[in-house]
């Protein structure tokens, strides 16, 4: 072997072990709940990120573990100690800063981040004004990304681009008003502005959520006559068809195929749901079986709306092997729809699955519901831990 191969080999095992440190990083972060060990976490790998966009995730979930834990103190601290790091002057480093504060809620200490880039010597763009304006939106302040729009381009020069467009389009949907979103975005589209499908899909969704079906219909053959189609456009659709009947869903899947456009999990979680709120259980297990088979993996949504239904067609027995693939898959659905279905474990005379059940959400969720499953372990009167529960219980591991 060359010595120039060799070292190319060298470069490579070790771009790979380092990918591998943040990888393993993140998995951990996700789940956990205890804001000094994601602190510690977090520490272990910020200085190993190749780039800002790497770093991104991980400090984002940093950021929430320790924002749910009120301990926005330390979100600060955090924050403004990677104002410290040289790359601050890159624009995508210090955006990642100011959408690390809108996700903590903090939006004041992300526009007065946004306010420094002068003192930093970090140039703007449309980059960081737009992730200054998704902060705003993190932060619940719908009615302030107006005014942001008007005045940021003012007082900095920057010039909005389509993101920028569109998350202005967002705040007026978040506050129930598609039709000024829809009047902004034939503005914009007569001034040459290029039009996401995401937007008009945003749009589409809020017409629906404020029961105006007409509009919704009017901007949908808009849309398709623009080509502006997508999964998500007609998984927008599919949300409020599946309160009806199941022919329709399945009908609106079909046009989607024949449209060319992949249906994704969500879509079948769509057509899934709708055939268990008709009763219809075995062809809703036909499509949850099918997923593999279209390209697709369950969600936390697939298992959720599954277990949930499931028991409550009287199919518990069936709704705790759902469960189990959610351990196995780690996305287990919520406090609720478990509570509910070691309700009808116990009903169905299954109470060593429902011991396994609770002993392993004792494990599996954070400290504080520990609490509320031993209140379901008394209010079931499951007993202590015994033989048959540690056998139930590794049946799941």
């Amino acid at each position: 072997m060359s010595h120039k191969a060799a070292m190319i080999r060298r470069i490579c095992h070790f771009s790979t072990t380092f990918c591998t440190s943040i990888s393993e990083a993140k998995s951990k972060l996700r789940p956990e709940y205890d804001p000094d060990e994601a602190l510690k976490l977090f520490s272990s790998v910020s200085k190993k990120f190749a780039s800002p966009e790497s770093s991104r995730h991980a400090q984002d979930l940093t950021v929430r573990c320790l924002a749910k834990s009120g301990r926005f103190s330390d979100v600060e601290n955090l924050i403004e100690s990677r104002k410290n790091d040289p790359e601050v002057t890159q624009e995508p480093f210090l955006s990642i800063l100011i959408r690390s504060y809108g996700r903590a809620g903090m939006f004041d200490h992300a526009l007065n981040t946004y306010n420094q880039m002068d003192d930093l010597g970090t140039p703007r763009s449309a980059l960081s004004f737009n992730t200054l304006l998704s902060a705003c939106v993190e932060s619940k302040l719908f009615g302030k990304v107006p005014l942001l729009f008007e005045e940021i381009p003012k007082k900095y020069g920057v010039v909005p681009d389509k993101i920028s467009y569109g998350i202005l389009v967002k705040s007026f949907c978040e506050v129930s008003k598609p039709e000024e979103a829809l009047e902004l975005v034939k503005e914009a589209d007569k001034k040459g502005m290029e039009i996401t499908v995401v937007t008009y899909t945003t749009i589409l969704d809020a017409f629906y959520r404020k029961g105006k079906s007409d509009e919704a219909e009017k901007l949908w053959n808009l849309m398709a006559k623009k080509g502006c189609m997508d999964a998500a456009a007609y998984n927008v659709r599919l949300m409020f068809e599946q309160k009806g009947k199941p022919e329709d869903v399945k009908a609106t899947i079909d046009e989607m195929t024949n449209a060319g456009i992949k249906a994704d999990t969500i879509t079948y979680n769509y057509l899934m749901t709708c055939y268990l709120k008709s009763g219809m259980v075995d062809e809703a297990m036909v499509v949850y079986k099918g997923l593999r088979d279209n390209g697709c993996k369950p969600n936390a949504t697939t298992f959720k709306s599954l277990v949930y239904h499931l028991c409550r067609n009287g199919y518990c027995e069936a709704g705790y092997k759902v469960f189990k693939k959610s351990v196995e898959m780690h996305k287990i659905p919520d406090f609720n729809t478990l509570k509910i279905l070691a309700e009808g474990l116990v009903n169905k005379g299954r109470k060593k699955e429902a011991k396994g059940l609770v002993r392993t959400m004792k494990k599996k969720f954070p400290p504080h519901m520990l609490k509320a499953w031993g209140k379901v372990e008394k209010d079931l009167n499951l007993t202590p831990p015994s033989a048959e529960s540690d056998e139930a219980e590794k049946a799941l591991a």
